[in-house]
């Protein structure tokens, strides 16, 4: 059997998968939170037949850092199994959130790699820190097994210049390394090759566009295969309206509450991060409770939806304009797999763009990839649920065995 574990670390915390790549399924996954505080707190969930979770376990104690933290997991694996004797990773994957323009494809970690993953802390300081921890623990709990770090950024190193550049002062965009590097490219890699999948037709024919929605949401324009055109920029900020993130905003706003409010640079990044988007608009940052406050006929979250929904179609509409034909519209991610409503709303009034949504296959309380347009739709519109687990775990099998 070939195993591989897959771990996303983030500062305080850690999710982890271990996954079976000849049947790809999932044997156990968990999540190991509040490292560093008083309690920490860890659960474990072993699957059964047919990936499905089984068995679920949780435990209170502290956890001091994230090589404990390995440790608890490691226990875990010993008393609920499944064995890792028997079921031994190969190889370790680990998430990492920021690349820059350095890595643009999966990398074998090295000394060095972690020496540019800390130098990169600069461009995505609450994200690559505790990547490159999550790393070092793992290479403690896990000597004998390659680990290979796949970088949310790498996807899109395939934006061509035009797409990627600012319009600012050249050097200093340079010295400090200011360009458009998009995320969530684990997802848009993995759902853009099941939708060529799904619809059968060879990747490299077609013109796609992949909507991620969720607490973080992001748009991907997709040729061939290739990113030429994502939402978020030097930073998940920009974009799309999301749970807590403003996405697009003119920058003058910024200088104006420096000015005329006195917040400084921490409270300005502390607000456009954690304090806008829905829970800015409506003090509810989960796109559900948002929707079920509007169906009661509250106005402010009436209204951030309706915010929501022109910034999708904003740049579902920039997006055609870039593609010049599209072949293939997909929603993923939690909001854009289970919320009819908005993906009727988002591209259900763009008919002048050859697309029809069929409202009884939109409408279905169906969990997989599915079709939601018409027939006779110019566009085909689908739903397709991403797994970023499993793509990080395809990509990092795949580099260990270019080694041998």
């Amino acid at each position: 059997m070939t195993a591989v574990l897959v771990v996303n670390s983030g500062s305080s915390s850690f999710k982890y998968q271990l996954i079976e790549m000849d049947t790809e399924t999932t044997l156990a996954s968990g999540l190991v939170e509040r490292i560093g505080e008083l309690m920490g707190h860890s659960s474990h969930s072993v699957s059964g037949v047919g990936g499905a979770e089984s068995a679920k376990t949780w435990r209170e104690l502290p956890i001091p850092d994230h090589t404990a933290g390995f440790a608890v997991m490691l226990e875990a694996f010993h008393a609920h199994g499944p064995s890792l004797a028997t079921h031994a990773p190969v190889a370790v994957g680990h998430r990492v959130v920021h690349g820059g323009a350095r890595f643009h494809e999966p990398t074998l970690v090295t000394p060095q790699v972690e020496r540019d993953i800390d130098e990169l802390s600069g461009l995505a300081p609450l994200h690559n820190p505790g990547a490159l921890q999550g790393i070092v623990a793992a290479e403690i709990a896990f000597p004998s097994v390659s680990h290979v770090a796949i970088f949310d950024t790498a996807f899109h190193q395939t934006l061509p210049p035009e797409a990627f550049t600012y319009a600012i002062n050249v050097d200093l965009a340079e010295r400090f390394r200011i360009r458009r590097y998009g995320f969530h490219g684990t997802s848009h890699s993995f759902v853009s090759r099941a939708a060529a999948e799904f619809v059968d037709r060879p990747l490299a024919d077609l013109n796609q566009i992949v909507l991620h929605l969720g607490n973080g949401a992001s748009v991907c324009a997709v040729r061939g295969g290739r990113s030429v055109e994502t939402s978020m920029g030097m930073t998940p900020l920009e974009g799309l309206v999301m749970g807590t993130r403003s996405g697009d905003i003119d920058p003058g706003v910024l200088f104006h509450l420096h000015r005329r409010a006195g917040l400084d640079m921490d409270e300005l990044d502390t607000l456009l991060n954690r304090g806008s988007g829905l829970l800015g608009l409506t003090g509810r940052g989960d796109m559900r409770d948002v929707i079920v406050a509007a169906e009661s006929g509250d106005g402010p979250s009436q209204l951030a939806i309706d915010v929501y929904v022109h910034r999708l179609k904003h740049y579902v509409g920039a997006y055609f304009a870039q593609l010049g034909r599209v072949d293939v519209i997909t929603f993923t991610a939690g909001v854009g797999e289970n919320d009819p409503m908005l993906r009727a709303r988002a591209v259900g009034e763009l008919e002048a763009f050859g697309i029809r949504i069929d409202p009884e296959r939109n409408a279905a309380a169906n969990r997989g990839a599915r079709r939601i347009s018409a027939d006779d739709s110019a566009v085909t519109v689908l739903v397709i649920p991403t797994n970023e687990e499993l793509e990080i775990a395809r990509q990092t099998l795949a580099t260990v065995r270019q080694l041998h």
